[in-house]
């Protein structure tokens, strides 16, 4: 008896260590496939940071547009010495990445509407609806800047409001910052990238969808 209680307790051991070892791997199979998924958004997002440290005189150290690591992209910078230049560092994805995939969800929306019988569609519209759409999503969704570029500009706002009022006005893009951020487990990156697909559909006028 004692010997199949052994038996039943090691079977039991390799079944819940065989789901274990497979519910990771799944897991880790689907972040890493998301991470692929994402790659254009993040890329375009540093990108975006990128530039505008070029265009405020911002000296940058060391940049990586993608990697499988946390974080996926980065752009390392000095501190800049004035406050709207780390205000058009922090920001400069937001406008870019919004811009850009909009510009995708346009190019979608009018192929779109370009479609008449769903059966006589090539395989080369498919195949550019379904690039249009993914660069579309993808990089919507990384339009939010991050609570670390949110932390950057509320220090400097912190600091600096005593000498000069108007960094004042920068606190409440701060705060929607932290916000959306918050709201990311709510999946609110990816409600952004819908609605700039739903308000690009709009603008061809591809009617309700």
């Amino acid at each position: 008896m004692n010997a199949e209680y052994v038996t039943y307790a090691l079977v039991t051991v390799i079944a819940v260590a065989v789901l274990t070892a497979v519910v990771v791997g799944i897991v880790s199979l689907v972040r890493f496939l998301f991470r692929l998924f994402t790659v254009p958004g993040v890329v375009v997002h540093e990108f975006a940071h990128k530039q505008a440290c070029d265009l405020v005189g911002v000296p940058v150290l060391e940049v990586a547009y993608f990697r499988f690591g946390d974080p996926p992209g980065y752009v390392q910078h000095v501190t800049p010495e004035r406050y709207r230049a780390s205000f058009v560092v922090s920001v400069a994805p937001f406008l870019v990445n919004t811009v850009v995939a909009f510009a995708a969800f346009l190019g979608l929306a009018a192929l779109v509407a370009t479609i008449g019988d769903l059966r006589t569609v090539s395989n080369g519209t498919i195949a550019a609806a379904i690039v249009l759409g993914w660069l579309g999503l993808s990089i919507g969704m990384h339009a939010f800047p991050s609570t670390g570029d949110a932390n950057v500009l509320w220090n400097r706002s912190r600091a600096e409001w005593r000498g000069s009022p108007r960094v004042l006005l920068g606190i409440p893009i701060v705060v929607v910052i932290y916000i959306a951020n918050l709201l990311l487990w709510l999946w609110a990156n990816v409600l952004y990238a819908i609605g700039l697909f739903v308000l690009a559909a709009w603008a061809v006028g591809l009617g309700p969808l």
